[in-house]
């Protein structure tokens, strides 16, 4: 039986900001201090600062931030030119945020199956999934490993289709193609998106997001899109939006992307912690690691197979032990898309199966070893006490 108490060990949690803010507090302060004294909210020099800053880390030409991760995706296909009717490929088992914003400027979202060990988009399906109105692949690299770029890559290029890299969840991961070449997420496609939302592997203290890309004109129409269709002032030449980072997030942007590998360290040691515990347990699958992709971790998410995943994660609960289910129900599933008469009917048998199996236990940069042995303990007492 599981002995282990929260006794002296804090509450446990699934992200923990609060600690994880501590230990850069007058860092932090004293960035906000300076932006809130200086007055320059937007556009400032910590804006300017961080998008060279993360173009230097991430090793690509372009960084254009805007106000959220939603909004870098919308930007993105705006940039694009795509029109009404032309169709994205992306995976169903994601945030809806990856494929509303396709709806939402009236392109048809075209859902895939994934591959059910690393739970990316299956580059096979995104084949069979193409017609002569597709136009745009969207990959999201979920759970915080890049999906099979090569051949997604060699799909895009085939059918002449452009790529844009959801890299929300894998801000730091790093992919490394058939030819030996590494490059970071969100740099291997036409563009990459990512949202610096708080609880996210690079977060700020309220809404952000950025765009990459390494090609100049697509690059000059993203930053235009992102700041009312205007290159010059008052002068509008396409249609665009209103999407900004402000200048205090910049500041603790900047302060928390020097710390990010070591955030990806720290997340790393608690997923091997959690394998090393799990690995022999037929109960449970652990994530499996794309040999061609660094993992940055943002979430750790088992498979139950034969067991209630419901019911290990009223046990954990019972303990006060926090889990999380992503995604319950799959995207093209739900309601805004069955009702849509636009939206294709499908069935996505992998997709629909990991839904019912999956869940997500706490994973973030604080966590101290005595959480991991009661969290790891108390699994395994809920798969005793059923065996």
């Amino acid at each position: 039986m599981c002995r282990r108490t929260h006794q002296d060990m804090g509450k446990i949690q699934m992200v923990d900001l609060v600690s994880q803010y501590k230990n850069i507090q007058e860092e932090v302060d004293n960035a906000i201090l300076n932006v809130v004294g200086s007055a320059a909210y937007i556009r400032g020099s910590e804006v300017k600062g961080l998008e060279e800053e993360l173009a230097a880390y991430l090793g690509i030409k372009h960084v254009i931030t805007c106000g959220n991760g939603t909004d870098a995706l919308q930007i993105s296909l705006m940039a694009l030119g795509l029109k009404p009717g032309d169709e994205v490929i992306s995976a169903s088992f994601t945030f809806i945020a990856t494929v509303e914003v396709i709806a939402l400027l009236g392109l048809i979202p075209v859902m895939v199956d994934v591959d059910p060990s690393t739970f990316n988009i299956d580059p096979k399906a995104i084949e069979n999934a193409i017609t002569d109105k597709t136009k745009a692949i969207i990959p999201v690299h979920l759970f915080g490993q890049c999906g099979n770029m090569d051949a997604i890559m060699e799909v895009a290029k085939k059918h002449d289709l452009y790529v844009i890299e959801d890299t929300a969840q894998a801000i730091s991961a790093a992919y490394t193609n058939n030819n030996g070449e590494t490059k970071k997420a969100g740099t291997i496609g036409h563009i990459g998106c990512t949202s610096f939302f708080p609880s996210k592997n690079l977060g700020c203290y309220g809404d952000g997001g950025a765009i990459f890309t390494e090609d100049d004109e697509i690059a000059e129409m993203l930053r235009m899109v992102a700041n009312h269709g205007m290159k010059k002032r008052y002068y509008h030449e396409v249609i665009g939006v209103n999407s900004r980072l402000d200048n205090l997030q910049a500041a603790v942007l900047r302060i928390k992307l020097r710390l990010l590998d070591n955030y990806k360290g720290a997340r790393n040691a608690v997923a091997d912690f959690y394998d090393n515990a799990f690995i022999n347990m037929e109960q449970l699958s652990i994530p499996e690691r794309n040999p061609q992709s660094s993992h940055a971790f943002h979430q750790y998410t088992l498979k139950c197979n034969g067991i209630d995943r419901d019911g290990l994660k009223d046990h954990l609960a019972a303990r006060d032990i926090p889990s999380m289910v992503y995604y319950p129900v799959p995207l093209h599933m739900q309601d805004a898309f069955i009702n849509n008469p636009s939206f294709k009917q499908t069935s996505l048998p992998i997709t629909e199966d990991l839904a019912k199996k999956v869940i997500s236990l706490p994973i973030h940069t604080e966590m101290k070893e005595e959480q991991l042995i009661l969290i790891t303990e108390t699994v395994k007492e809920y798969i005793n006490s059923i065996s």
